[in-house]
C-alpha cells in the first residue's frame, strides 16, 4: 500500500468520524491529538489531514480516487464503516455518507451492505447474555451493594486486556473495532460486580471522562495499522512486521487494562472518586498497563492464533 492510499484511507475514516455533524468537542480533541501523535514522522502530515477534514477542504471524491485497486477499496470502505459503527448505531448522515462512499469506490452493493451487517452486529451486542439494560437510566447501586470479589474482576480485566492485545495483532476491519464493544461489555460486568446496571450512554461518558473516546480510539487503532503496513486486504497476508504488531497489542492491551481498572476503583468506591482524580489515576494505570504488556505477550500471540476471525460477532456476544 503506498503513502498516497495510506492518506486517502485516513482521511476517509476521518471523514467518517465527523460525518454525522456532531460537535463533540472531546471527540474533536482527541481525534486530533491522535492525528498529531502517531508517530513522530507523520504528525505533521496526519494533523494536516485532520485539518483539511474538519475545515471541509477534504473531498471524498479525490480520496476515493487514489485508490486504484478493488482490495484496497474495500479496505477503505470497512475502515469508514467501522469508524461510523464505533460508538453505536449508524445515524441517517453517517449512513448516507457511507452510501455516497460505496458509489465513489465502485463497490458491490451486495458485498458491501454484507459488511455494513457484520459490522453492525459486533457493535451492537449486547452488554451482557441476559436483558439488555440499554434503556436503564443513570446507574444507581443498590444500598447492600454486593461484596465484589477483587481477585475475580483483576482477573477478568487481564483477560479482556490479552484479548484486546491478540485482536489488535490481527489485521481484520471486525476484529479492529471489536476491542471498542468488549471494552464496554468489561466495564459492565465491572459495574455490575459492584451492584450498578450500566447503560452504553453511562459506560461512554465514563470512558470519555477518562479521555477514551470510542470513535476517536478506532480511528487510533487504524492509524496505527495503516502505518504499520498491519492490515489486511482480500487474499493477502499480513503487511507488517512484528515490531509494529508489538506497538498497537501493547496499545489495546493497556488502554484495556487501565479502563477496566479505573471502572474498579470507580465503582468500588459507590461512583464518589473525584474524575479528575480519577484521570489521573487512569493515567498511571495506562503506564502500568503498557509495563505489564511484556509479560503477556506471549499469552497474546497464543490468543491471536485461536481467534476465529469469521466469527467476531459470537466472540464478542460471548465474552
Amino acid at each position: 500500500m503506498t503513502s498516497q492510499e495510506q492518506r486517502a484511507i485516513l482521511t476517509l475514516c476521518l471523514m467518517a468520524a465527523f460525518a454525522d455533524g456532531g460537535n463533540d468537542v472531546t471527540e474533536r480533541e482527541q481525534i486530533r491529538r491522535i492525528a498529531e501523535g502517531l508517530s513522530a514522522e507523520a504528525a505533521q502530515e496526519l494533523s494536516g489531514l485532520y485539518q483539511n477534514v474538519l475545515l471541509g477542504r477534504a473531498s471524498l471524491a479525490a480520496a476515493a480516487s487514489a485508490l486504484a485497486e478493488p482490495q484496497v477499496r474495500q479496505l477503505a470502505y470497512e475502515m469508514a464503516v467501522c469508524v461510523c459503527d464505533a460508538d453505536g448505531a449508524q445515524s441517517p448522515a453517517e449512513g448516507d455518507f457511507l452510501e455516497r462512499l460505496r458509489a465513489a469506490l465502485a463497490l458491490d452493493a451486495a458485498t458491501s451492505r454484507e459488511f455494513a451487517r457484520a459490522a453492525a452486529e459486533v457493535a451492537d451486542a449486547p452488554l451482557d447474555a441476559g436483558p439488555d439494560p440499554a434503556a436503564t437510566a443513570a446507574p444507581a447501586g443498590p444500598a447492600n451493594a454486593p461484596a465484589a470479589d477483587a481477585q475475580a474482576l483483576d482477573k477478568t480485566i487481564l483477560n479482556y486486556a490479552i484479548l484486546n492485545g491478540a485482536l489488535e495483532i490481527l489485521p481484520q476491519s471486525l476484529a479492529s473495532m471489536a476491542i471498542l464493544p468488549l471494552q464496554l461489555k468489561m466495564v459492565y460486568a465491572v459495574g455490575k460486580a459492584y451492584g450498578f446496571e450500566l447503560d452504553r450512554g453511562h459506560i461512554k461518558d465514563f470512558a470519555a471522562a477518562l479521555g477514551v473516546g470510542l470513535t476517536g480510539q478506532f480511528v487510533e487503532q487504524i492509524g496505527r495499522k495503516l502505518l504499520g503496513g498491519l492490515f489486511k486486504v482480500a487474499g493477502g497476508d499480513f503487511f507488517g512486521g512484528v515490531g509494529s504488531a508489538a506497538t498497537g497489542a501493547a496499545f489495546s492491551f493497556a488502554t484495556t487494562y487501565a479502563l477496566g481498572q479505573a471502572a474498579k476503583l470507580y465503582y468500588a468506591g459507590g461512583r464518589s472518586t473525584d474524575m479528575e482524580q480519577l484521570r489521573q489515576m487512569f493515567a498511571s494505570l495506562l503506564e502500568q498497563g503498557k509495563t505489564m504488556q511484556s509479560n503477556y505477550a506471549e499469552a497474546i500471540r497464543e490468543k491471536s492464533r485461536t481467534v476465529d476471525v469469521d466469527q467476531i460477532a459470537a466472540l464478542v456476544r460471548g465474552q
